[in-house]
């Protein structure tokens, strides 16, 4: 079985590539079976999170495990460790293992991405990226690979990291600038794509203009959430998986828990939007969401770019 050293994964998961390979691997076959979350208390009282996450095809078959420790943020160390093993689906023999934490990374920025481009205003010119953990590294490259925009700005709460990550952007040739007035910023985005971990809402709704595109990925449980009701009653929503999305996020799960959207106000998926079944973006004044709760099968789309690419002839 190869290990795939990190290096490698971070070269060759190009983000239009793997864009693309997103976008082919949703319109495939494939099983994807509800992933395993498991909630566990450290002897310091802080809760961390074990998830499990399988998914095969008639090929292959992936599986990753993904530690979550809000915690380590306070000893400036990474909040998410995940592994992945990805195997012959018909022989069960594993292939490939390889450190799932950058592939959780920009699978989940770049699916955003893929989203962003049916949902999105084509004129789009402003992001602003809210959060600075491993998925909020990679979302301006992720979005500038489907969209044309000419500013970003980014905006977290470690003033120090905010300028460092900004200097890491310009350095890469992308126009961005730090802010530190969040509600003053978003009234004048385009698209506003959030990666943070907040219990309270982080983005207001009175704050969103008309045409505004919001990019959510950062709650990942069901007491946590970026937005308020104001601006999830004012969107056209849309996920990467109604399972998911609907019931292990309280981003959309605590508004339908209080009756302010219903199950039924989900207008597509992320596959429904890739197949055409649901055109996405109707107007230019169309406010739009997008909660992606993070899949099995994304993950298999980036292990498999990484695995076929280190080995040609896989």
């Amino acid at each position: 079985m190869l290990i795939i050293p990190d290096t490698e994964i971070a070269r060759l998961l190009d983000y239009k590539k793997l864009i693309e390979a997103l976008r082919e691997i949703f319109q495939s076959e494939y099983t994807m079976p509800l992933r395993h979350h498991h909630f566990y208390k450290t002897p310091e009282g802080d809760e961390n999170t074990l998830i499990l996450m399988p998914v095969w095809n008639s090929q292959y078959m992936g599986l990753k495990q993904v530690t979550v420790a809000p915690a380590n943020a306070k000893e400036d160390r990474p909040s998410i460790f995940a592994q992945y093993i990805l195997s012959n689906s018909i022989t069960g023999k594993p292939l490939a293992m390889m450190n799932a934490t950058e592939i959780t990374a920009r699978r989940t920025a770049c699916t955003s991405a893929l989203a962003a481009s049916y949902l999105c205003r084509e004129d789009a010119e402003n992001l602003l990226i809210v959060g600075g953990g491993k998925v909020a590294q990679h979302l301006a490259q992720a979005h500038m690979a489907v969209g044309e925009f000419k500013k970003v700005s980014v905006w977290m709460r470690n003033l120090t990291k905010m300028e460092a990550f900004v200097a890491s952007l310009k350095d890469q040739g992308i126009p961005a600038e730090a802010v530190t007035n969040l509600e003053e910023t978003a009234r004048q985005a385009d698209l506003i794509s959030c990666a943070t971990p907040t219990k309270t809402p982080i983005i207001k709704g009175e704050w969103v203009k008309p045409g505004t595109h919001l990019d959510l990925m950062g709650s990942y449980k069901p007491d946590t959430r970026e937005t308020d009701d104001d601006a999830i009653r004012k969107s056209s929503i849309y996920v990467d998986s109604r399972a998911g999305a609907l019931h292990e996020s309280g981003e959309l799960a605590l508004p339908i828990a209080t009756g302010i959207i219903t199950q039924k106000d989900v207008k597509a998926d992320i596959v429904e939007l890739i197949k055409g079944i649901h055109p996405g973006r109707t107007s230019s004044e169309e406010i739009t969401l997008f909660k992606s709760a993070g899949l099995a099968i994304e993950d298999l789309a980036a292990a498999l770019l990484v695995y076929k690419s280190y080995i040609p002839s896989a």
